[in-house]
């Protein structure tokens, strides 16, 4: 599949589905009052949106049954230039785990906090791998009114 930068008909329905919930999980991550919820929501985060350009670009095997591979070694095979971010969210795999399992020495603060600012920018970048206008960072919403009430 050819991606058409600004065109995002051209991008199957899971790319979008996925990108969706990215946001969501982002979402969920900045609104989250305990540490542990915020990085693993943050981590899936990132996870969804490297699943949304998976989906759009990964092209299935052929031949031989191939090995399981985890998302951020295909995704570092399927787009190497975003090689260094698949090796970031990677190393936090297990933080993540941990998080979720409930442990709240897993992450710091910091680190949640850390990990929700570079999953934003890296949904941003993902979205424009995608050739679609990047959404506003810390999840901002622009509100465009309808009408004015009032207006002559």
């Amino acid at each position: 599949m050819t991606i058409h930068p600004g065109h995002p008909g051209s991008l199957p329905a899971t790319t979008h589905s996925y990108l969706a919930r990215a946001a969501d999980s982002l979402h969920e991550a900045t609104v989250a009052t305990d540490v542990p919820t915020r990085y693993a929501c943050a981590h899936v985060a990132a996870l969804r949106a490297a699943a949304a350009l998976l989906a759009a670009r990964a092209r299935p095997a052929t031949g031989r049954r191939p090995r399981q591979k985890n998302a951020w070694v295909l995704l570092a095979e399927v787009a190497p230039e975003l090689g260094e971010w698949a090796t970031f969210f990677a190393a936090g795999a297990g933080k993540r785990a941990a998080a979720e399992a409930g442990s709240t020495r897993a992450v710091t603060e910091r680190e949640a906090d850390d990990l929700v600012r570079d999953a934003d920018r890296f949904l941003g970048v993902v979205e424009q791998a995608l050739g679609l206008a990047p959404h506003l960072p810390g999840g901002l919403r622009i509100v465009v009114p309808t009408g004015r009430s009032g207006a002559a």
